[in-house]
């Protein structure tokens, strides 16, 4: 248990019965037409107490967002909440006018969304988003929100706040987008607060200042959250309670010890088999077989019992019942003691990673990518924003480097410079011998079959307009592979497969699925073309545990067979444990460490990565973490400090740190472990 959870524990003893918050009763929620309605959310039953946190897990479209939507009243317009009740403090929600609920809304009920592109209004300073926010729900400040906005913007991580607040949503980075949003949320100081995804978005650093942050508004105000979540490491950091969503409903709740102790229902036993780690290299990660049923049918039987691999004749009979109490129970026909599952059912190990090729298939040189500052009537230039700034990297056949370092360091700048996605201003990018900034036209065309690239927000690179049929096999039209749209048809029906998805998902458009979903078909359109490189930014940030083990297992698989490689982009350690051969670490626009896999992760010598890695939440409400604490704010890359870029945040800083900058030093020449640490000096 947290230190935190440990408290509220504490108070719940003295206290015979905390104060309900949020009470919801058999709350269904329908989309669709009435004649075959999809039952997204089925009789969920949640009581939200002050000052605690309630955790809910599932496969993405299993109805947490859903939920979540449902209690502030914002479902789209084929939703509507067909039976149950929400009560906020006495009050009921479902019976407010909707000017009644706006008042709520911001205000007693908060909530950070998943996806920050879409939240966004992209016409509008996302400053004065949150000053709206505050006029709105802070009375003391409503006149002259600035203040507020910045001591916000301050809290949640956002460097150079008072040159942020002035930015539109397109200036800034993915992570960045997500902390306006979370800033935004905490305007109006609810007493509910929902995050849906709050952190998937964001490195680990500012994800564990985030939690931080939350928890310690928790103890100061009693608020209590409802947190949506795929990322088991933040459920032990971060809940109080669990529940676990499957197909719209609720299977299991527990109090996080017991759960993380021992797990009751069958998915969620499957849940933490799918979890990657370094211990699995060598194998496949356990899956989930099949997918989630579809919800606009009725179900007289157990819903995960096709999926099940503790199934027995019992689970053919009948709806399973609730087994112990509706705070802590399961959804279950078999006593836990009878559950066993099949550890040999998931395919055999992929094996060790390729052997080091003797030339590269691509070699990255001094890559500078330079975005101008311009000022004043004429728009003269005024200075350069040094998004990547000298940038070495290596990517061997079959193998992957992982790129990680924080929101805003250059490391998606670094992949599309990479593919000629974004000019270059200076360096060379060596693709199988050939120079890519100089590659130009059809040339070049023809050459993007050969890398391709999976983004990190998949709802804007996808043609809102366009079939999921059409979005995938665009690039094989492009360039010309298959026969016929009938030969790629098969080829996609193929790919959907792979990464989890029915066949019905060809005649549907991108918005009719979930976050998670949509990454799905993104990493799918990569992999039409057969490519020799992917880069793979966050490839794995919007999907929950289950469906992420399908897709490592792919991306293995695909490197095994098509000698793949991959340049992931991630903020994930588990999966670079699990999936990377090498390591590169990148703090404001240049890479301070480097080198193997194991050497990085278990002896990492640049003071910043060891704050990475001390910042990752573990699956274990036992394990008490001691995060180093970063002093000040990522500096911007439009000023970056003289000397070491890192030396006015390194709390193991010297004098020479703040003078030069230091050059690449090798701590292991034979494994190609070097740093960028005036530390280490001795050894150059």
């Amino acid at each position: 248990m947290t230190e935190h959870a440990g408290e509220k524990a504490g108070m719940q003893v003295t206290q015979e019965e905390p104060e309900v918050i949020l009470q919801v009763r058999g709350l269904s929620t329908d989309l669709g037409s009435d004649s075959n309605p999809v039952h997204a959310v089925d009789a969920v039953d949640l009581t939200l107490h002050r000052g605690e946190t309630l955790v809910l897990l599932g496969e993405s479209g299993c109805g947490k967002s859903m939920i979540a939507l449902s209690l502030m009243r914002l479902l789209p317009p084929s939703g509507r909440v067909v039976a149950g009740e929400v009560v906020l403090q006495g009050r009921s929600l479902l019976g407010l006018t909707e000017v009644e609920m706006r008042r709520e809304r911001g205000g007693r009920i908060g909530m950070i969304f998943q996806e920050p592109m879409t939240s966004l209004n992209p016409v509008m300073q996302v400053g004065e988003q949150v000053a709206e926010a505050v006029r709105l729900h802070d009375p003391e400040h409503a006149r002259q929100p600035r203040g507020r906005v910045l001591e916000l913007f301050r809290a949640v991580g956002i460097p150079d706040a008072e040159r942020r607040i002035d930015e539109y949503p397109h200036q800034l980075s993915g992570g960045m987008k997500q902390r306006v949003m979370i800033a935004m949320a905490l305007a109006g100081r609810p007493q509910v607060l929902i995050a849906d995804e709050p952190t998937t978005a964001l490195d680990v650093t500012i994800q564990a200042q985030v939690l931080d942050l939350l928890k310690q508004l928790q103890r100061e105000t009693g608020m209590a959250i409802l947190l949506i979540t795929h990322d088991l490491g933040v459920v032990a950091e971060m809940a109080d309670r669990v529940g676990v969503m499957y197909a719209g409903q609720l299977v299991e709740t527990a109090g996080a010890r017991d759960f993380f102790k021992q797990p009751r229902h069958p998915y969620s036993l499957k849940l933490f088999r799918s979890l990657p780690s370094a211990a699995k290299r060598q194998q496949d990660l356990d899956i989930i077989k099949g997918i989630v049923p579809p919800l606009n049918r009725e179900f007289p039987l157990c819903r995960f019992r096709d999926r099940c691999e503790a199934s027995q004749e019992v689970c053919g009979g009948a709806l399973p019942p609730w087994r112990g109490e509706a705070e802590n129970g399961y959804r279950c026909h078999l006593p836990v003691e009878k559950i066993r599952l099949d550890v040999s059912s998931h395919p055999a190990g992929a094996g060790a990673a390729e052997p080091l090729a003797h030339e590269p298939l691509m070699r990255v040189q001094k890559l500078q990518v330079y975005f101008p500052i311009k000022r004043g009537v004429l728009r003269r230039t005024v200075g350069h924003v040094k998004a990547v700034d000298g940038v070495d990297l290596q990517l061997y056949p079959g193998r992957t480097l992982a790129l990680v370092g924080e929101s805003g360091c250059g490391k998606t700048t670094v992949g599309k410079a990479m593919l000629q996605l974004q000019a270059p201003t200076g360096g060379s990018v060596l693709f199988d011998g050939r120079e890519l900034t100089r590659t130009r036209g059809e040339a070049l065309r023809r050459l993007r079959r050969e890398f391709q690239i999976i983004f990190q927000d998949p709802t804007s690179s996808m043609n809102p307009r366009m079939l999921v049929e059409d979005v995938i096999s665009e690039g094989m039209q492009a360039q010309k592979i298959g026969a016929s749209r009938a030969e790629r048809r098969e080829r996609v029906l193929e790919l959907l497969c792979q990464v989890g998805l029915a066949a019905d998902a060809l005649s549907r458009y991108p918005h009719e699925f979930s976050g998670g979903q949509r990454q799905r078909i993104a990493i799918a359109r990569a992999l039409a073309v057969s490519p020799r490189l992917v880069v793979c930014d966050e490839p794995t940030s919007a999907l929950d545990v289950s469906v992420q083990a399908q897709v490592l297992n792919l991306l293995k698989e695909l490197q095994q067979s098509m000698q793949l490689s991959y340049l992931f982009i991630t903020h994930n350690i588990a999966v670079v444990s699990y999936l990377a051969d090498e390591v590169a670490v990148m703090y404001l626009g240049r890479i301070v460490e480097s080198g193997p896999v194991k050497q990085i992760l278990e002896g990492a010598c640049h003071p910043y990565t060891q704050a990475l890695l001390n910042a990752v939440p573990v699956p274990d409400p036992d394990h008490r973490r001691e995060v180093l604490r970063l002093e000040g704010d990522l500096p911007s890359p439009a000023k970056p400090p003289p000397g070491c870029h890192f030396h006015d945040r390194c709390p193991r800083a010297e004098p020479r740190c703040r003078e030069n900058y230091p050059p690449q030093i090798s701590v292991d020449d034979e494994a190609g472990h070097q740093v960028a640490c005036w530390l280490y000096s001795d050894r150059a």
